[in-house]
């Protein structure tokens, strides 16, 4: 039984192994079969979509084909036609070109013709020219060359004429632009300033006590007198002037030495020899004192400081020295006011100008063993003492001795132009001041066109008449500048004179 269970369960087993064999090698193939079906429509499918998508690439590229074949037809169309406008225009152009060439050719032998007949005409003209030029001479009686000269003559009198009225234009201008603040700062200038003058001369008088006074100051055989003569380097003169002894000399400080010595003689009475030498060198150590303290109260007014001891000392001298009558101290007082003024108006070194101005006459304060202009030995004297380079410049420009380098010199020139020019500063001798006169009419008259001419305003304006026939309206303008640059470089006069040149024409006839 169990052997049959056995054989029978294998059996069993093994028929089921088979039915599952059987049953799985059919589902196997029924897959297989069902695969092979899905393969092969899918294939199919794709066959089918390849085809499709075939024919639509064939379509597609067809009508890309189609469209590049009309595009590039279209272009080439396009470029045949640029080509055919281009040839038509280049045609047009060699048309063109030959038509010019053509009438190049007919201008050339036009100007060919013409070339010849301005050659006939030019050897014609030259015919003529000669001919003319010729005639020319015989009838103005003068030659190339003095047609030249007289050609140039007229055109250097236009020329004279532009430069004249351009000179005019621009002086007006200047005048106009300058003149107003100039006179501002001028006028400022000089009310800030006000200083007196003292009027010195080559002459002191000394009072008496009485008439008597005169024999003992002579003394017995006039030994009084000739000691105080030569200890002073002055002369007494001793006249029928009533109670007074005149003292003449040209040095001031000699002067006022003589002067001090013999004030004290008639004071003290005892005068002899011995006495006056005494005197004489007691006065000689109070003049040095009073000019030390003159020099240091002149600096003191002008606030100038830090000067050398011996320019304070040349400041001193400078009291007793006078130039047309004005006391040459004051003066650079003045000065240095003035110009410190209008330097401060112009925004420029004050104190440098001031002290500038302070010492530009420094140089009259020498004796005449120094020669040379004043300025220029004042400049020397400021270099010795250390001043600087500005300051002497300023000194040695004054009087356009040297070129000024600074505003400061300028203006230098200009307060020392002030000071000496203004009413009341100056005086001069009655012989001096007329041969000034004529010295100026004189210079005046020198001129061609010149009629008269006349010296007024105390010799601050020359008025000069001239012919008309000589002198045109802009001719008159040249005149007076070059009056006025030879009577700067031949006169010397203080402040400036006015050039006053007038043309005028008259005519006159006669009712009968």
């Amino acid at each position: 039984m169990n052997l049959l269970s056995i054989v029978i369960t294998i059996i069993t087993g093994l028929v089921t192994l088979a039915a599952g064999y059987l049953i799985r090698k059919y589902i196997a193939e029924a897959k297989i079969n069902s695969a092979e079906e899905s393969a092969k429509k899918i294939l199919d499918e794709a066959e089918k979509k390849a085809e499709s998508m075939k024919r639509e690439a064939l379509v597609e590229a067809k009508e890309e084909i189609l469209k590049l074949k009309n595009e590039s037809e279209k272009d080439l169309r396009e470029r045949r036609n640029e080509l055919q406008r281009s040839e038509r225009r280049l045609v047009q152009k060699e048309e063109s070109l030959d038509r010019k060439m053509e009438a190049i050719e007919k201008k050339e032998e036009m100007i060919s013709r013409k070339e010849a007949e301005i050659n006939q005409l030019h050897e014609k003209v030259n015919e003529l020219y000669s001919q003319q030029l010729a005639e020319l001479q015989r009838i103005s009686g003068m030659t190339t060359d003095e047609a030249k000269e007289f050609l140039l003559g007229k055109i250097k009198d236009e020329i004279r004429h532009d430069a004249a009225m351009m000179i005019k234009e621009i002086e007006t201008q200047a005048k106009e632009e300058a003149q107003k603040r100039a006179r501002e700062i001028i006028s400022y200038a000089i009310q800030k300033c006000a200083a007196d003058q003292v009027a010195e001369t080559t002459v002191s008088v000394v009072t008496l006590p009485n008439d008597e006074m005169k024999g003992r100051i002579i003394g017995r055989e006039g030994r009084n007198i000739r000691a105080l003569e030569t200890l002073t380097g002055i002369d007494l003169i001793i006249d029928d002037t009533p109670e007074a002894v005149i003292l003449s000399g040209f040095d001031p400080i000699r002067r006022q030495v003589a002067k001090i010595a013999l004030e004290k003689l008639i004071l003290d009475g005892r005068i002899h020899p011995a006495r006056i030498e005494e005197m004489v060198e007691k006065a000689q150590k109070e003049v040095e004192n009073i000019i030390r303290e003159d020099g240091e109260k002149a600096t003191f007014d002008t606030g100038i400081h830090g000067l050398h001891s011996d320019l304070i000392r040349y400041l001193g001298k400078l009291k007793f020295r006078t130039s047309y009558g004005q006391n040459v101290l004051h003066h650079s007082i003045e000065v240095a006011h003035l110009a410190a003024a209008m330097a401060a108006e112009l925004g420029v070194d004050v104190q440098l100008t001031k002290r500038a101005g302070l010492l530009h006459d420094i140089g009259k304060s020498v004796d005449q063993d120094i020669e040379g202009p004043h300025a220029l030995v004042g400049a020397e004297i400021a270099k010795k003492y250390g001043e600087s380079p500005e300051v002497i410049n300023a000194i040695a420009a004054h009087h356009n001795d040297v070129e000024p380098s600074t505003v400061e010199a300028i203006l230098v020139q200009a307060a020392d132009a002030i000071s000496a020019a203004r009413p009341g500063a100056r005086r001069e001798t009655l012989e001096a001041y007329i041969k000034r006169l004529e010295k100026l009419e004189e210079i005046a008259n020198s001129f061609e066109g010149v009629e008269k001419s006349y010296a007024i305003q105390a010799g601050r304006e020359i008025r000069i008449m001239v012919k008309p026939e000589s002198v045109d309206d802009l001719g008159t303008i040249e005149m007076a500048r070059k009056i006025a640059k030879k009577v700067e470089e031949e006169l010397e006069y203080p402040g400036q004179i006015k050039v006053n040149v007038i043309r005028e024409t008259r005519a006159t006839e006669y009712a009968k």
